[in-house]
């Protein structure tokens, strides 16, 4: 499986707004955030034991809705210090470099190495290979507040010291409603294609989880918090997993996820530390003076995966499910047929159902006649919530 990018590169862009905003006190954008010089991003990391991915992309406005533009069709490779190289070749998804699956001489020192199509020339630092330790334990325990989820692990060689971990959180989203009939114009028919009973969610939190060990006598990271979910949260609602991907750092490469850290996580008051300039250890040959955004380490990972069941939890009966706005359903009543002035039938349903946005959800009568049980999309189908498609590890 190739690293996920998300989290850094949203720390990086937020982290380049905070740079821009350092010592403003008023709610505004400077022209310098609305349009932001153009900058490399290099997110990812060498693995010396498996597949290496570089994603490669530009900075942009803070206030962009848009995704970070990919810097496509470059040369990228692993260099050692010996002078081999180790092509990474671009994929399907635009910006992102991939190696073939890799062991590489732990007794060599690696960097990355880049040609851009605009003829710019960038390289890392040379850097030690580090192998990270297993995870030992992801437990979870909970508390008045709701769970925590914590990380252990050592190293008996003393050898890491510096961790980061990273985490993607999976739930079970099950809606409330499964619709027996759908709308098609002029008549609501029976469903042809039925809504899917289940989807899940997925996230991979933003936030930078480090810690070293360099004051302890042993290199042991004990309990160390990587996630706290309220008591009452819809993701625990049914089933929920989180996997946690454990990186051995160096010095330098943890200084540079710690600033990362105080940057966008420390700064809400004016008596917040400010932003301080965040350098890593990529930058230009072409031009010494631009900026690089990113620190390329050498090191391996690995991960644990932990399932939490709602019977597991003490507190179940106070576990929303995220639908509660969606109870009781709408009624929509219909008509009467020959009932005079209109509207006729039809046209309540092309009023109601014309858009995709309001779905019928069955056909009921009383003794006053047809009514339609109906709710927006959101609350019938849950791919608005997440994704149908069951991932292959639940």
């Amino acid at each position: 499986m190739l690293p996920r990018f998300s989290s850094h590169l949203r720390v990086v862009y937020w982290c380049v707004g905070l740079l821009c905003l350092a010592g403003c006190t008023d709610p505004y954008l400077p022209d310098i955030i609305k349009t932001p010089p153009s900058y490399l991003v290099v997110d990812g990391s060498i693995n010396p034991q498996g597949i290496s991915s570089i994603k490669l992309s530009r900075t942009y406005a803070i206030a962009s809705a848009t995704a970070p533009p990919a810097e496509t069709k470059a040369t990228a490779y692993i260099e050692d210090d010996a002078g081999t190289r180790l092509l990474l070749v671009e994929g399907s998804s635009k910006g992102t470099y991939a190696s073939a699956a890799l062991t590489l001489n732990p007794a060599r020192k690696y960097r990355l190495h880049l040609n851009t199509l605009a003829g710019k020339e960038y390289v890392s630092d040379f850097v030690p290979v580090k192998i990270t330790p297993p995870i030992d334990a992801l437990t979870w325990r909970a508390a008045p507040d709701g769970v925590n989820i914590y990380v252990n692990a050592h190293d008996d060689t003393k050898s890491t010291q510096y961790y980061r971990w990273e985490t993607e959180e999976t739930w079970e989203i099950t809606p409330p409603y499964q619709p027996t009939h759908e709308y098609v114009k002029p008549l609501l028919i029976y469903i042809r294609t039925p809504f899917p009973r289940l989807c899940w969610g997925f996230e991979r939190p933003s936030s930078v989880f480090i810690s070293k060990t360099t004051a302890l006598t042993q290199d042991v990271v004990a309990d160390f918090r990587v996630k706290a979910l309220a008591s009452n949260s819809e993701r625990l609602y049914t089933r929920y997993s989180i996997l946690a991907r454990q990186h051995a750092l160096t010095k330098e490469e943890y200084a540079y996820w710690e600033l990362l850290r105080k940057n966008t996580e420390s700064i809400g008051t004016l008596f917040d530390p400010q932003p301080a300039q965040l350098t890593g250890n990529v930058h230009c040959v072409s031009n010494p003076a631009e900026p690089v955004l990113g620190f390329v380490g050498a090191h391996s990972t690995t991960e644990k995966r932990l399932f939490i069941a709602r019977a597991e939890l003490p507190n179940a009966r106070d576990l929303l499910s995220g639908y509660e706005q969606c109870l009781p359903p709408d009624t929509v009543r219909l008509p009467p047929k020959g009932v005079f002035p209109p509207p006729k039938p039809a046209e309540v349903l092309e009023a109601m159902f014309g858009s995709p946005a309001y779905l019928p959800i069955t056909i009921e009568q009383d003794n006053s006649g047809q009514y339609v049980l109906a709710k927006p999309r959101d609350c019938v189908d849950c791919r608005t919530r997440g994704s149908a498609v069951k991932p292959s590890f639940w």
